[in-house]
Formats: structure tokens, C-alpha cells, sequence
């Protein structure tokens, strides 16, 4: 691994931290919250956008496979559908 993939994979994780904990003030506080005058939905929005860029950096830099990557996710929708609700619920 090379110093440019090291960073892009540190920050990377910092996005995913930032990610879960956008996510935990959801739970906590609800979408509409707000905090210094930004929603937790716009909050978790912004920080989902950061990861995204990231991922984007790993595909760009050959880090990962883009097309292995939607494979899985695609994998990931298949077993969700068999083991979660969230296809078939009609609940917002």
C-alpha cells in the first residue's frame, strides 16, 4: 500500500465514524433536529456524501473494483430482501 492509498483509506474510516455517529443522532434526536442550525438529516446527508467521495478515491485509485463493489451490493439487496423487512414494508 502506498502513502496516497493509506490516506484515502484513513480518511475512509473517518467518514465511516462520522457516518454511524450522523446516523446515532437520528435515533437519538430524530431527522428533523437541529443542531448550530443544521438538521440531523442534511448532517447525515453531508457526511453519507463524504464516504461517497471516498469510496469514489478507492474505486478512482484501484483500491477496490467498482464493479465488485456493485456486485456485492447488489448481493447485499438479494439477502436483505430474504432477511429483512425493509423491501416489503410499507412503514416510512
Amino acid at each position: 500500500m502506498n502513502k496516497v492509498e493509506k490516506e484515502i483509506m484513513l480518511i475512509a474510516q473517518e467518514e465511516c465514524a462520522e457516518v454511524t455517529q450522523a446516523i446515532s443522532k437520528v435515533f437519538r434526536f430524530g431527522f428533523d433536529s437541529e443542531h448550530n442550525g443544521v438538521s440531523n438529516q442534511q448532517r447525515l446527508t453531508e457526511e453519507v456524501g463524504d464516504l461517497l467521495a471516498m469510496i469514489n478515491l478507492m474505486f478512482d485509485h484501484g483500491i477496490i473494483d467498482k464493479s465488485a463493489a456493485e456486485l456485492a451490493a447488489g448481493q447485499k439487496k438479494i439477502k436483505l430482501s430474504k432477511w429483512s423487512d425493509i423491501f416489503s414494508s410499507n412503514e416510512s
